[in-house]
């Protein structure tokens, strides 16, 4: 069945929203009411429609939707046709604690709006949150002058993860260019992937830089880059990312997991579904 974007007008005469906009992600159906049709001059301000969506609607777009994608406190929509297609809508809350809702475009994005705070903690305000390691780790990670505690434990998956109601939901794959390598050589990265896909938020981080493939003493640099790239297109929701030393890779892991989790604690919740928004 074609996935459709609709705005119809609201029936509610009094209401200063006078649009309704009807959409899926995923298996779930959104209804919001909007200001405007699309955010062409500003951000388009919305709100949840607390009704049921009109039997005999007013109709004034109907285009088919590409893709819809709830990304923390975001939903990234595309429609189905060449010009404003783009846009995304920012769950957020005022200075006064309630819920607020903007719809934006490129255009728009850069427009501020007083008295609005856009979620955007960073890793580090998170004080007291905690990064697994795991206990076949041999040299792992201190993560030193970080506002994080560390434990040891046996991973399904990853060196370090962070869990949620004991859930894992990231999870960190450290290598050093020789492991890479090895893991490349022998088709085991592949497996490591496979399952590192089935989490949340998972990602392999290289000690080392990308050039480095390529100055390989035994294994032949464009073969290792050739089989790097399959294993990334057969896996392209876990980034392999190369950040040069040691350090920095421990900085990127730490500031990873945390944004992670940071994501997941920001999502607005359904007072009967507080997964409402992950699929």
């Amino acid at each position: 069945m074609e996935r459709r974007f609709v705005i119809a007008r609201n029936p509610d005469e009094e209401s200063t929203l006078p649009y309704l906009i009807r959409f899926a992600v995923g298996s779930r159906e959104v209804i919001l009411k909007a200001k405007e049709t699309w955010p062409r001059t500003g951000k388009v301000y919305c709100h949840r429609a607390a009704g049921e969506w009109p039997q005999e609607p007013e109709v004034v777009v109907d285009v088919g939707l590409r893709s819809a994608v709830r990304r923390g406190v975001a939903i990234d929509l595309v429609l189905d046709r060449k010009l404003e297609n783009r846009s995304q809508l920012i769950f957020t809350r005022l200075r006064d604690g309630r819920e607020a809702i903007f719809w934006q475009s490129a255009r728009t994005a850069k427009a501020s709006r007083p008295g609005v705070r856009v979620p955007g903690r960073r890793a580090s305000s998170l004080r007291g949150f905690e990064i697994a390691i795991d206990s076949r780790e041999r040299y792992p990670y201190r993560f030193d002058n970080k506002q994080v505690s560390t434990s040891r434990r046996a991973l399904p998956v990853g060196d370090y993860g962070t869990f949620l109601e004991e859930l894992l939901v990231a999870a960190v794959e450290r290598k050093s260019l020789a492991d890479l390598a090895k893991s490349l050589s022998d088709g085991s990265l592949a497996f490591q992937m496979a399952e590192l896909a089935l989490h949340p938020f998972a990602a392999v981080v290289i000690e080392d830089r990308y050039s480095a493939l390529f100055k390989h003493e035994h294994i032949s640099g464009g073969t290792l880059a050739e089989r790097l790239a399959r294993v990334q297109v057969r896996y392209p929701t876990v980034p392999i990312v190369f950040c040069d030393t040691r350090p920095l890779a421990e900085d990127w892991t730490f500031r990873f997991l945390g944004a992670a989790l940071v994501g997941l604690l920001d999502q607005p919740e359904e007072p009967d579904s507080p997964k409402f928004w992950v699929d």
